[in-house]
C-alpha cells in the first residue's frame, strides 16, 4: 500500500510546466493517474500510481512525496483530504498517568490532541464523519468511554503551545494578567512559587526571557481546571533543575487527571512519563502513532530504531551512547589559554571565572542552571561584552549562535547563508552540514515562515558556515526532535574534528551534552546574584560536580548506555553520592 502527498504550500503549478503529469508513465499511456483540480494544483490517484517516484524527482518544488507504508496498516484515524497528511492511531489518555508521545516533528502529535480534545472530528480518510462513527469505530477499546464523554461534553482540555516565543504576540499585557484568567482551581500563588516566578508577575509578557515565558506557559497550563491536560515541550530554554521541578509539578497534576506530554529530552521523559507512545512515519507525509510501551522498553527501541512489535524500522541506524567518557589527549596542539576574568553588572549578578585553555578539534560542553552567567561568559569569549577585571586578548575569530534566535528579515534561507559566507556553496557545507541538518529544503523558504525547529536548524548552519577559529552555540538542542538533536551533534563534532577547529556547546540536555562533549566547563552560584565558572574539566569530574550541586545522580541503562536518573533516595541514588559517583557510576566496571 502507498499513499501520495502533495505539500500544497510548496506547490506552485504557475511557476512550473507541470512536470508531474507530463513525465508520469500513467499518464502517458492515456490514464488519468494525475490531473488538476479547481486550484490549479495536482491530484494523485493512489490507486493508479504505480510508485515509480519520477513525479516526486521531477517536481522543481519538491511539493511531492509517494511513501510506501507498511503491510498492517489500514485506514487512516484521520487524513486531511486527498493526497493530505495521514495519521495512524492515537494516544490514549489514562487517569492517574502520564502518558508520554515520543518521534519526530511533523508526525501528527498536534493532530492527535485536536481529535482527543474535540475539536478534530477523525474522518477515517472518508468525506463525511461524525461522532456516531467514531464511537462505533472504537466501540469495545480504550477509547469508547474517553470519546462518549468528549462527545456528551465532559472533556475539558487545557494545552500548553509548543513555540512559548509566540505568546508575546497574542498577549501584550502583564505576566499577571495573563495568568489570573487562567486561575480555575485556585492553585495560582501555589505555581507561582514552585515555578519561581515572583519576580515576572509585574513585567510585561513581551520583557519575559524564553526560560520565563516556558514557566509561565507551564503555569497557565497548570491552573486551569481540566480533564486532560497536554503539555507540548516543558524542556526549551529551562535548566536540568527546572526541567526535573516541572516534571514533578506535572506527575502531581496527574493523580486524579489524565496528561499527555511530548517530549524530546529522553531524561526528563524517562522520568516524567508512566507510559510512552512511539511516533513514526514521514515528517509532513504520515504518522503512525503505536500501541504504549513501557518508558524503558519505548525509548530504547526508538534509539536502536527498531519496534519489534511492529515489525518496522524507524532509523536505519541505532543512537548510541559512549560507555566510558571522552579520554583527554595530551597531544592536541592547544587554540589559545585564556586569563581568570570576571564581570559586574552594576549592584546586580557578577561572574568569575577561572582560566583555561581551549584544544583545537575539541567539543567542550558548558552546563550549569540559568541566570548562572553562561550566556555573558561566551558573549565574552566573542568579544561582545568587555570584561572588568582580567584582560582576554585571544586573537582570534569566534562565530557565535545566540540562545534566543529571531528572524525580523523577511528574507530567503538561501540568500541568509550565502550572505554569510562563500563556504555556502562548497561541497564540504552542502554536504557534511545543510544535508545532515535537512535545511536544502528550506533554501527557497523566509526566515520569517520558518518554524522554531527550523530556525534553529539553520541557525546551527549559520554559525557553522562562517570562518572563525571557534564556534560557540548556545542550547542548539531547542524546539528539536530526537532525530535532529542526535543529527545536530554529529554534525557539530565531525566539524570540530575534520576542521581542527573548537566548538563550545551551551545546553541543558545531558544525553546531547554525553554524546557531544570532551570535556566540560560547570557553572556555580546562584542564579541572577553570582556566578563562578570552573576551569575545563574532563566529563567525569565535570559531571560529577554539575549533578552534585543538583542532588541528583544517573545510572546507566543496561541495554543502550543512556543516562537515566535515579528515582531520589533510591538505593542507587544513595550508593553513589556516598561514593561521589553521580554519573558515570561504575564506570571502571563498564
Amino acid at each position: 500500500m502507498r499513499i501520495a502527498i502533495l505539500n500544497k504550500d510548496r506547490c506552485q503549478p504557475r511557476r512550473c510546466s507541470h512536470e508531474c503529469e507530463k513525465y508520469c508513465p500513467r499518464v502517458r499511456t492515456g490514464d488519468e493517474t494525475i490531473i488538476f483540480g479547481e486550484d490549479g494544483k495536482p491530484i494523485i490517484s493512489e490507486e493508479m500510481c504505480v510508485g515509480c517516484g519520477i513525479c516526486v524527482h521531477k517536481c522543481p518544488f519538491e511539493a511531492i512525496m509517494i511513501i510506501g507504508l507498511p503491510e498492517a496498516l489500514t485506514e487512516p484515524t484521520h487524513r486531511y483530504g486527498p493526497n493530505g497528511f495521514a495519521l495512524y492511531g492515537l494516544p490514549i489518555p489514562q487517569i492517574g498517568k502520564v502518558t508520554g508521545i515520543l518521534g519526530p516533528n511533523g508526525i501528527g502529535k498536534s493532530t492527535a490532541v485536536q481529535i482527543l480534545s474535540g475539536t478534530l472530528v477523525p474522518n477515517f480518510s472518508e468525506d463525511n464523519s461524525n461522532w456516531e462513527k467514531v464511537l462505533e469505530h472504537y466501540a469495545g477499546t480504550a477509547l469508547y468511554d474517553y470519546f462518549s464523554d468528549v462527545v456528551d461534553g465532559d472533556i475539558k482540555v487545557s494545552q500548553k503551545p509548543q513555540y512559548v516565543d509566540m505568546i508575546p504576540k497574542a498577549f501584550k499585557g502583564k505576566t499577571s494578567e495573563l495568568l489570573d484568567k487562567t486561575d480555575e482551581r485556585g492553585k495560582l500563588p501555589e505555581l507561582v512559587e514552585r515555578l519561581n516566578l515572583s519576580h515576572v508577575m509585574d513585567r510585561k509578557i513581551t520583557e519575559l526571557s524564553g526560560g520565563e515565558l516556558q514557566r509561565v506557559a507551564i503555569a497557565a497550563c497548570a491552573a486551569k481546571d481540566a480533564d486532560f491536560y497536554f503539555f507540548d515541550e516543558i524542556s526549551p530554554y529551562l535548566d536540568i533543575y527546572q526541567r526535573i521541578n516541572t516534571a514533578q509539578l506535572i506527575q502531581e497534576i496527574s493523580e486524579d487527571k489524565a496528561v499527555l506530554v511530548v517530549e524530546h529530552d529522553l531524561a526528563i521523559l524517562d522520568m516524567l512519563a508512566d507510559a510512552v507512545h512511539v511516533a513514526y512515519g514521514e515528517p509532513g507525509g504520515y504518522g503512525v502513532i503505536t500501541h504504549p510501551k513501557g518508558v524503558r522498553i519505548a525509548i530504547n527501541q526508538y534509539l536502536k530504531g527498531f519496534l519489534p512489535e511492529e515489525n518496522v524500522r524507524v532509523r536505519p541506524e541505532a543512537i548510541k551512547f559512549e560507555v566510558h567518557p571522552p579520554r583527554v589527549e595530551t597531544d592536541i596542539n592547544t587554540l589559545v589559554d585564556y586569563d581568570a576574568f570576571s564581570k559586574k553588572y552594576g549592584e546586580g549578578f557578577g561572574l568569575s571565572t577561572d582560566g583555561g585553555s581551549l584544544k583545537e578539534g575539541e567539543v567542550l560542553g558548558i552546563v550549569g542552571p540559568n541566570g548562572i552567567g553562561k550566556s555573558t561568559f561566551v558573549k565574552i569569549l566573542a568579544g561582545e561584552v568587555e570584561p572588568d577585571e582580567g584582560k582576554l586578548d585571544l586573537d582570534i575569530k569566534i562565530a557565535y549562535k545566540p540562545q534566543y534566535i529571531k528572524a525580523d528579515s523577511p528574507m530567503q534561507v538561501r540568500y541568509f547563508l550565502g550572505g554569510l559566507s562563500s563556504k555556502f556553496n562548497s561541497s564540504y557545507f552542502q554536504t557534511e552540514i545543510a544535508k545532515p541538518l535537512n535545511i536544502e529544503r528550506l533554501y527557497e523558504r523566509m526566515l520569517t515562515e520558518l518554524s522554531g525547529g527550523e530556525l534553529q536548524r539553520v541557525a546551527i548552519a549559520a554559525c557553522l558556515c562562517q570562518d572563525a577559529d571557534m564556534y560557540i552555540l548556545d542550547e542548539p538542542s531547542a524546539h528539536l526532535d530526537v532525530e535532529q538533536r542526535s543529527m545536530a551533534t554529529k554534525v557539530i563534532k565531525r566539524f570540530a574534528e575534520n576542521n581542527s577547529k573548537t566548538a563550545m556547546v551551551v545546553d541543558h540536555d545531558i544525553y546531547m551534552i554525553d554524546m557531544l562533549s570532551e570535556r566540560l566547563i560547570v557553572f556555580e552560584g546562584e542564579p541572577a546574584v553570582y556566578g563562578k565558572a570552573h576551569e575545563p574539566s574532563s566529563m567525569q569530574d565535570g559531571m560529577n560536580k554539575f549533578l552534585a550541586n543538583l542532588d541528583i545522580t544517573f545510572r546507566r541503562d543496561e541495554d543502550t548506555s543512556r543516562p537515566r536518573v535515579n528515582k531520589k533516595d533510591s538505593r542507587l541514588d544513595r550508593e553513589q553520592k556516598s561514593k561521589g559517583e553521580y554519573y558515570y557510576h561504575n564506570i571502571a566496571d563498564e
